[in-house]
């Protein structure tokens, strides 16, 4: 979550999905980035991945994931560990992370859902809104 005593308020990153995943893996061997946010550009385009995975120690291994597609960001702001991921009006989880095995092509921005969830189980088409909401604190 975000810590408001060192983090202010940020935007929200919006995007478009360009491409949808329809695959999983249970053996994929992603390795958590040791950081907890990403500054990112408007205009570049990150892989969407869902995990049930819990654990946000650096270098952590995440094998269970499944692929909802590419998204090009409308406009550049900082992703952070613990924000809410929607896609159009449906929340679909929160931000675990980033693995960085294919940068600086692109990102996977991992997204701690439930249960793995793929593009085609969500019924995604191109175009459809993507978005990064701050996390919500609650008051100490």
């Amino acid at each position: 979550m975000t810590n408001y005593d060192e983090d202010g308020a940020k935007r929200a990153v919006r995007g478009t999905l360009v491409k949808v995943l329809l695959h999983r893996r249970t053996e994929r061997g992603m390795s958590l980035e040791p950081h907890a946010s990403r500054c990112v550009r408007r205009g570049e385009v990150h892989e969407l991945v869902t995990t049930d995975h819990r654990e946000t120690a650096p270098g952590s291994r995440i094998d269970r994931v499944g692929f909802l597609g590419f998204a090009e960001l409308g406009c550049a702001g900082v992703i952070d560990r613990g924000d809410e991921f929607w896609i159009d009006d449906s929340l679909i989880g929160t931000v675990l992370g980033f693995d960085a095995c294919h940068f600086p092509n692109h990102y996977n921005i991992l997204i701690r859902t439930e249960r793995l969830l793929t593009g085609g189980e969500l019924g995604l088409r191109p175009e459809m809104r993507v978005g990064f909401n701050p996390a919500l604190v609650a008051a100490s």
